[in-house]
């Protein structure tokens, strides 16, 4: 009899989450990541009502993530001459049970992966260590292959192995070598934080501009009760119309703010100067635009994908963190369901992979940042009344739309069970008890 335990591939926000997840329920797992030491890098994310539903299952408290962030309170669309053309409350102030959060995205997986080494111990993440592959064994276990920075190769035998190990997943390569090259459709976008003082509500999202060049701007801490300042979380979009012209773009490279502030240097308005909150900065960084293609299945028999590694998709929703959570939650229900086998795995699969995969092309297509594309193609931006180029009704069902389509629909969601119930535990069988072929990719 070999024992259960589930082979993790990255330490991610869906990896870690994923680890959360299966200590809950009591399944044994390792998860190995990359980096030699966890730090807290990268930018401002987006957490959706649903995701904080799951944290909060997760016994992640409010306090906690308002250590990372803080709670939004709007989500608006300005036209690039200072128009508003939609605004809607956002959390617990639109009547969701549970905030909507902006946070650093590497606060947030500190405190993830602190809690997880807590719960589960300092051996749960195991550094230096990124899985370059898979082998399905005779017997219905899964080994992954590991490759230390050092170049040392290793191999790890468990009973199911879950691929969240990013866009540039080597697992997803195993899985599907045939898969098209990551897509860009031509948007450059430029990230960075400044402090400054929050617009609007203090804590709201704001899109501004039109759909081929806007900014995204939100704080992803608590205003200065002295000063008033925030950290403010920024994004700098601009889309070639030719992307050949731009070869060079690199992946989340570190910039001069000077190398891309002059496409925005107009852009003052009574409330808010875009090239001060730009030199603001004290870095920026540069990435372009990028997803995958849809695949037809995230699964080959003890192997599944979650997070990015099987779903990367546009930022235009703020989805990508909120559906890695999510991923972890689903993968945790489906244990529970059908145990710790490949039969869980098929049924997640057969559950988001589909809709999910319907997200991400519905996010290449500009996302609920397509009212900037309708509000353009009627009047190329120029408006004195919003509602004479678009009705209310029409801006309120486009985002009612998007809204389900991402699974945070609010009477859906604050009427929805809890995907894993208190107390759950997941029946643990051995690898080589779990019937039926393995089917899948070879």
């Amino acid at each position: 009899m070999t024992e259960t335990k589930v082979l993790i591939a990255g330490g991610g926000i869906g990896g870690l989450a994923l680890g959360l997840t299966l200590h809950q329920i009591g399944v044994p797992f390792t998860i190995f990541e990359t980096v030699r030491e966890l730090r807290p890098l990268g930018v401002g994310i987006n957490v959706q009502p649903n995701a904080v539903r799951a944290l909060f299952e997760m016994g992640i408290t409010p306090a906690e993530l308002d250590a990372s962030g803080v709670a939004a309170r709007e989500w608006a669309l300005v036209g690039q001459h200072g128009q508003e053309i939609y605004a809607e409350p956002r959390g617990t102030d639109a009547g969701y049970n549970w905030p909507q959060y902006a946070l650093h995205r590497g606060r947030f997986q500190m405190l993830l992966a602190r809690i997880l080494r807590h719960r589960a111990g300092p051996d749960a993440i195991r550094l230096d260590s990124r899985v370059m592959g898979y082998e399905k064994q005779p017997d219905g276990q899964v080994t992954a292959l590991i490759r230390s920075a050092e170049g040392y190769l290793t191999r790890e035998t468990g009973t199911l192995l879950i691929g969240a190990d990013g866009i540039h997943s080597k697992v997803r390569a195993r899985m599907h070598p045939d898969q098209p090259p990551i897509h860009w459709g031509g948007t450059v976008m430029w990230r960075g934080t400044s402090t400054a003082k929050p617009v609007r509500t203090g804590s709201s999202f704001v899109g501004l501009g039109t759909h081929r060049q806007r900014m995204v701007i939100y704080p992803i801490s608590a205003p200065d009760r002295d000063t008033g300042l925030a950290l403010v979380n920024w994004i700098a979009e601009v889309t070639m119309d030719d992307p050949a012209t731009r070869d060079d773009v690199g992946w989340f490279r570190q910039v001069d703010v000077g190398d891309f502030a002059h496409h925005f240097k107009d852009w003052i308005y009574d409330w808010l100067d875009v090239p001060a909150l730009l030199r603001g900065a004290q870095v920026a960084y540069e990435n372009p635009m990028i997803d995958r293609d849809p695949v037809a299945t995230w699964t080959d028999g003890p192997v599944c994908l979650m997070g990015d590694a099987a779903h990367a998709m546009y930022p235009t929703g703020s989805n990508g963190a909120s559906q890695a959570i999510i991923d972890a939650r689903e993968l945790g229900a489906a244990f529970l369901a059908k145990g710790v086998t490949p039969a869980a795995l098929a049924a997640f699969d057969a559950k988001l992979c589909a809709p999910v995969s319907a997200l991400i092309l519905r996010n290449r297509g500009a996302g609920p940042f397509g009212l900037l594309n309708l509000v353009n193609d009627r009047c190329k931006g120029q408006f004195d009344t919003i509602d004479d180029i678009s009705p209310k009704p029409e801006r309120d069902a486009f985002m009612a739309t998007y809204k389900t389509a991402a699974g945070f629909a609010m009477d859906t969601l604050n009427n929805a069970a809890p995907i894993i119930a208190p107390g759950a535990k997941a029946a643990l069988r051995s690898a080589a008890s779990t019937p039926g072929p393995l089917d899948g990719p070879t």
